[in-house]
């Protein structure tokens, strides 16, 4: 057979469940606050921000040593017969700017 419980039982069981719903009413209004919403919102954009910042950075590195790879070999000279030609493409682009610059400038 349960217990009886006395009045002062009673009262201090009714005065704690009203101390654990006042903290949870204040926790439910933090919660809800428009200074935290918007702050989980940051705070939830710098942490996607930074991932993809983070993968970006690693793609980025990944494709720079993939091009590395292509003009240096494995003792960190750089692979003439690949150099070469690569340069002279590059020479010969910015010479034809240069030569396209300067035909329109005479115009």
């Amino acid at each position: 057979m349960p217990e009886a419980r006395t009045p002062a039982d009673i009262e201090a069981d009714i005065v704690r469940r009203r101390a654990d719903l006042a903290a949870a009413l204040d926790e439910i209004a933090v919660r809800v606050h428009p200074k935290t919403v918007v702050g989980d919102a940051k705070a939830k954009a710098a942490a996607a921000l930074d991932r993809t910042a983070g993968r970006a950075y690693v793609a980025a590195n990944r494709v720079v040593t993939d091009v590395r790879g292509q003009f240096v070999d494995q003792e960190g000279s750089p692979r003439l017969e690949r150099v070469v030609p690569v340069a002279l493409i590059g020479v010969a682009l910015v010479g034809g700017v240069f030569a396209l610059s300067a035909r329109r400038r005479r115009r």
